[in-house]
């Protein structure tokens, strides 16, 4: 980390900001940003990953504490930037980790941040985008494990600074959703529904697509409701795959699931000793489990339980992505996005009994849901 080039570089992170149409930023408890800042402590911020380019909002939030973020940031982003965006990331506290092997350099790095450095580690534990904003998907366990090992070797106190994010949109997009809507009917050869809402198209569509899958991969579509199917078909999927891979006793959580078979699948691939035809079927097998986490990102009644104009987009995203094969989807709408942060945690160090993981993964994820309900019971003034 370079605190002197992130903060001539603030102009340039705000312009990334307004290329996404995120036009202003409002950080709630940044008192409680500063009270951990200010403690000699190590502290460890855990938020939802809530958009594309959260990051940006949060090195924002650090230009108005004073101090710059550490971010454990997926390879991926570093493999997809030319060499001075990768530079670039790293002056601004940015480093990798694979999260589907045992990343122990990641591990032992998040570990010395929180012991020695004045810079608070930002971790995402969802690990991934998931574009339901107001639910926080199960937390992984890396977060809580790394504050709890950091907690017990280090000297000084290790903090946990939950906080959470959602972006409101300050315009209308539905005039380009509507459009988005029509080129996503075109791929099922329909003709665009257009006398029906929004809403109500969302879900004609997501049938359909839903049958067809339904059709290629159990041989006929199901009855029930769509999130019963969406978990039967997602389930069914990983059970061929847990029994192909040798795994007797999976998690319960679709993602530790899948990310235990991403294990299995990779430590397979770099055996030696392979055909092509053995490499190829692996590779399509991790095709397979990223169809899983395709499925597991739409929760099914995540709009039937509040048809609001941000969850019809953030769905309607989701389907550009996956269906139209976008990169990024499109920015229709500006947008106003807050920060909140709760109270700091004190880690505990183990020396009065030993801390489990699971308990604080869970106290974690409960933290900042909890945050995300207190955003969306007190929204910005226009959405009041």
């Amino acid at each position: 980390m370079t605190p002197w080039l992130v903060r001539l570089m603030r102009p340039f992170i705000r312009r990334g900001l307004q290329k996404q149409k995120i036009r202003s930023v409002e950080v709630r408890g940044i008192e409680h940003c500063r009270k951990a800042i200010d403690a000699p402590a190590g502290v460890l911020i855990t938020s939802n990953h809530s958009f594309h380019y959260d990051s940006y909002v949060l090195i924002e939030t650090s230009h108005r504490v004073n101090r710059a973020f550490h971010f454990l940031t997926a390879w991926q982003v570093f493999e997809m930037g030319k060499w001075f965006d990768r530079w670039m990331l790293q002056r601004h506290g940015c480093y990798s980790i694979n999260r589907e092997a045992n990343d122990v350099q990641a591990f032992k790095t998040s570990v010395e941040i929180l012991q020695k450095s004045d810079h608070p580690l930002v971790i995402f534990p969802e690990g991934d985008i998931y574009h339901h904003n107001d639910h926080v998907s199960p937390f992984r366990d890396g977060a809580a494990a790394i504050a709890l090992s950091a907690a017990k070797r280090s000297e000084r106190p290790v903090l946990f600074l939950p906080c959470a994010l959602k972006a409101f949109y300050l315009s209308d997009p539905s005039p380009a959703l509507k459009e988005l809507m029509n080129q996503l009917e075109s791929t099922l050869y329909w003709r665009p529904q257009s006398e029906k809402g929004l809403t109500e198209r969302i879900y004609r569509f997501a049938e359909g697509l839903l049958a067809l899958k339904e059709l290629e991969y159990l041989n006929q579509p199901q009855s029930g409701a769509i999130p019963d199917r969406v978990k039967g078909l997602a389930s069914e999927v990983l059970r061929g795959l847990e029994e192909k891979h040798g795994i007797n006793r999976p998690a319960e959580e679709i993602p530790e699931r899948v990310k235990e078979l991403r294990r299995a699948v990779i430590v397979a691939r770099d055996k030696v000793s392979m055909t092509a035809d053995q490499r190829a079927a692996l590779n399509f097998d991790m095709e397979e489990l990223f169809f899983v986490i395709q499925l597991y990102s739409y929760p099914g009644n995540y709009v039937a339980q509040k048809p609001v104009i941000e969850r019809i987009a953030e769905t309607l995203d989701k389907f550009e992505e996956d269906v139209l094969r976008a990169v990024y989807p499109g920015i229709r709408g500006d947008r106003h996005v807050v920060v909140q942060f709760g109270e700091p945690v004190t880690v505990p160090n183990g020396r009065e009994g030993k801390p489990s993981v699971a308990d604080w993964t869970n106290r974690f994820e409960q933290q900042v849901q909890s945050l995300l309900d207190e955003i969306n019971a007190h929204p910005p003034e226009s959405y009041e």
